[in-house]
């Protein structure tokens, strides 16, 4: 099953993918297939991911706004035009010290 919102050769504006909602957490997933997928997040301040783990490494990369990014215990202070990688089978967690933006880039095989 492969699912495509993006329009091969089209251009996007990436902080427009994905709006924020006061105190909540919104997700788009805009591809899906066998080698991954590409899911857009906004965040409000205040919300986050609860510490988890996902069988696949992960890239995220924060369009607007800054987060705290806790890997294995490590605390990582990421914001705008930075980029994290969330390794395979190893707890993580993400909290917004103030509302942002991502792209989450699960990367499969």
């Amino acid at each position: 099953m492969e699912k495509k919102s993006f329009i091969p050769a089209e251009v996007y504006n990436l902080k427009e993918a994905v709006n924020i909602a006061e105190g909540g957490v919104v997700s788009k997933q805009f591809v899906k297939t066998k080698g991954g997928n590409i899911t857009f997040f906004a965040f409000d301040k205040g919300e986050g991911l609860s510490e988890h783990t996902a069988p696949f490494e992960a890239v995220v990369q924060i369009i607007e706004g800054k987060a705290e990014v806790s890997i294995a215990g490590k605390m990582s202070i990421v914001g705008e035009g930075e980029l994290i990688i969330m390794p395979a089978n190893i707890p993580h967690a993400l909290q917004a010290i103030e509302s942002f933006k991502m792209c989450l880039t699960m990367l499969k095989g």
